[in-house]
């Protein structure tokens, strides 16, 4: 006789990563291990994986590490934020970062064309269903994105790519194929 076990306790895992580059690349190998074992579509862990890189770069750009308080300097990459993702039982996957706080608020930038960054709360509103951003009595902020199925926007690349150069006038690009000079 086999026997079948449903799961009704929700996946949920957490962990400390370095304040720094160092963990990002373990952490989303440990989500993405996870949320395999716990049968969540590919599509949804690529997007999961993806808005944790992006949260876990902005807390260490942005945020001071977990315990530093207001008072730190927030100079270094000691001390850790901390990473966690949850799926609840109607299959919703929510990844959350939290980190010291920081001397600004999270929010979408307008990033040049030439800019090297400033487009990561952008692919997380395009690929998230919401996301937001909750402080705590501590001083510590809490990014969070909620990931479901099919829910991508449709104009994903639009969204967060940077424009052509061509497209741009003031660059003064002249059309390959333009013989006029």
């Amino acid at each position: 006789m086999a026997f079948v076990v449903a799961r009704e306790v929700p996946a949920s895992s957490s962990m400390a990563v370095p304040h720094g580059p160092a963990g990002v690349g373990e952490a989303r190998h440990r989500m993405r291990d996870q949320l395999r074992i716990n049968g969540v579509s590919e599509s949804v862990i690529d997007d999961a994986v993806l808005i944790l890189s992006e949260l876990l770069s902005n807390a260490c750009r942005h945020g001071r590490p977990l315990g530093e308080g207001m008072n730190g300097d927030g100079g270094g990459d000691d001390g850790d934020v901390r990473a966690a993702w949850r799926v609840d039982k109607t299959g919703r996957l929510t990844v959350e970062v939290t980190d010291g706080g920081g001397p600004t608020r999270p929010v979408p930038a307008t990033p040049s064309v030439t800019a090297h960054g400033g487009r990561g709360l952008n692919i997380i509103t395009a690929l998230a269903e919401s996301w937001g951003v909750r402080d705590d009595i501590r001083g510590e902020v809490t990014v969070w994105a909620l990931v479901q199925s099919g829910h991508r926007h449709e104009d994903f690349a639009t969204r967060v790519a940077a424009p052509s150069a061509a497209a741009i006038a003031d660059l003064g690009f002249n059309d390959p194929f333009d013989d006029g000079g």
